[in-house]
């Protein structure tokens, strides 16, 4: 999946629209990946409604609301990359924009859970195609400090809709329903999809080959038998026949795709020489890592502070502010860093901070804690995460030469949705599974006998809350012995998360190499370190 010809001067050829359309394809592609981030994050605080409106009895088919979503998002970013390649990038975009906005619709339409998971899995696709063309359209349309200073804005708009989608979510939610966080996509999917026919440069950018259907397939149908696999584990039983099959087939295909790919070469969905770029690798790995660990956070803490806390959708959404405000500050700062300091600093110290934010969880948070124990997590996520989104955003596009960028980004932003949709998966079944076995071992676990595991699965989904009817006077016991189940199976996860991204940080802090760079970003910081030495200079002479 390669992307060919990229003007990276920034100037526009002959006969080509005025210069402000540049402006125009950095508002329209953050307006894109900010509308998909709301739709990943906001439908946090909204689960809760949907669970009622359709009657989802457990936590794993109600994460499929979430991971339908991301899922399709991260296996179709490849071929998005390819058939932009082949049709063009604006066209593709457009195409993906409308998708997007027509599965929104149908997902505010939804008439059952099942409808709804489809419409998300549409939605992915659509998503797809923005995420992997849109900083592409960027890199084009900019260069040297210009890039960093629009890879900048890209990744605020990016950062603030991942911390601001549970402010948003709350308020449609309680305020309209919960519907209307994919029906106001529709207008402004509309909008988007015109204003970006009439301003965004056509540059001509096709280069026709072949699609790759075979590592299309394999690789699809690999990365869903392994979320599947993680997301029904504890409901089928890990060791049960279908459970461990559909992780072999998994490992099977994955091998069949990477033959594939080889055997294709230039014309393969995957380029696997990109692989041979150790700090490739490194934001790979931290990518992974740290989005599947935040987002898993996210979505459980925005559960517990709704479901077990009792406050409703808008107060939750509002508790996430103070990580909205330290995100958007820190990633404005981090976006002009990136042009000047080295990508491993950055990497290593926003998934430190997120970790920190992490392990604060089981540090502060007790059974007759408030919301407030949480807030040392929001902000210390609040700061990783700025930090973070710029970073991964200018490196994908700096860590190859220009002509590659594209195939880079949409490597990058593969690993970045597969971690969340495997994060959310993982830590989602191991919470479930935490809270069931507190639960079972508590003295009222062990006084309802085998049903208590499957009453603590319930608690972890529904809340504490939901053991009240139990019959014999045991419903107020249950219920407070399961809100410290479900407390106690936080801080497990949390404290899992800290330890992972421990291992980011480890990860981005050795194996990230400046060298590994393209020269656009060395020369960026080469000037500013030549004027630093020449305001020495000056320095001395007076």
């Amino acid at each position: 999946m390669s992307v060919h010809h990229v003007d990276t001067t920034g100037s526009l050829p002959s006969g080509a629209p005025p210069a402000s359309a540049r402006w125009w394809t950095l508002g329209i592609v953050t307006l894109a990946t900010s509308m998909l981030m709301i739709d990943l994050t906001s439908v946090n605080v909204a689960l809760p409604s949907v669970r009622t409106a359709f009657e989802i009895g457990n936590l794993a088919d109600l994460q499929w609301v979430l991971d339908a979503y991301s899922l399709t998002l991260g296996v179709f970013l490849l071929t998005a990359g390819a058939l932009a390649d082949r049709y063009g990038r604006k066209s593709m975009f457009l195409l993906g924009f409308a998708l997007f906005s027509a599965a929104s619709l149908a997902c505010g339409l939804a008439w059952d859970g099942w409808s709804l998971n489809i419409a998300r899995g549409v939605q992915g696709i659509g998503a797809a195609a923005l995420f992997a063309i849109g900083p592409a359209l960027i890199a084009q349309e900019f260069s040297g400090k210009e890039r960093a200073q629009a890879l900048g804005v890209f990744a605020g708009g990016y950062g603030v809709a991942i911390a601001g989608g549970p402010v948003v979510g709350g308020v449609l939610t309680e305020y309209l329903d919960w519907r209307w966080i994919f029906l106001v996509n529709v207008p402004l999917g509309v909008f988007a999809v015109i204003a970006g026919a009439l301003r965004i440069p056509d540059r001509g950018d096709r280069t026709p080959h072949a699609n790759d259907w075979a590592g299309l397939v394999t690789f699809s149908a690999a990365m869903t038998m392994l979320v599947f696999a993680i997301l029904r584990g504890n409901t089928e039983g890990w060791g049960s026949a279908l459970i461990v099959g559909l992780f072999v087939a998994s490992a099977i295909l994955l091998v069949v795709f990477v033959g594939i790919e080889r055997a294709r070469g230039p014309r393969a969905l995957l380029d696997l020489s990109l692989f041979r770029i150790v700090s490739l690798d490194s934001l790979a790995a931290v990518t992974v890592l740290l989005m599947g660990s935040s987002l898993a956070a996210i979505f459980l803490l925005m559960s517990f502070v709704q479901v077990e806390l009792g406050h409703s959708p808008m107060a939750t959404g509002l508790r996430l502010l103070p990580m909205s405000a330290v995100m958007m500050v820190i990633g404005g700062v981090a976006g002009a860093l990136t042009a000047k300091v080295s990508p491993r600093w950055l990497l290593g110290i926003g998934s430190l901070a997120v970790g920190a934010g992490m392990i604060s969880v089981p540090l502060l948070l007790k059974s007759d804690s408030s919301w407030t124990a949480l807030l040392a997590n929001f902000l210390l996520i609040g700061v990783g995460m700025g930090i973070f989104n710029p970073t991964r955003a200018a490196m994908a596009i700096n860590v190859v030469e220009p002509a590659r960028a594209g195939m880079s980004n949409g490597v990058s932003e593969t690993f970045q949705q597969i971690g969340v949709a495997l994060g959310i998966a993982v830590f989602g079944s191991f919470f479930e599974a935490r809270v069931a076995n507190h639960f079972a071992a508590s003295d009222v676990g062990q006084q309802i006998g085998r049903a208590a595991h499957d009453q603590g699965k319930a608690a972890a989904a529904a809340g504490s809350s939901v053991l009240s009817p139990l019959p014999d006077g045991l419903g107020a016991r249950a219920v407070s012995a399961a809100h410290t189940a479900v407390v106690d199976g936080l801080n497990n996860m949390m404290t899992v998360g800290a330890v992972l991204l421990a291992s980011a940080a480890v990860i981005g802090f050795v194996f990230t190499r400046d060298r590994d760079l393209h020269e656009s970003w060395q020369d960026d910081a080469g000037e500013q370190a030549a004027a630093t030495s020449s305001r020495e200079q000056v320095a001395e002479r007076i």
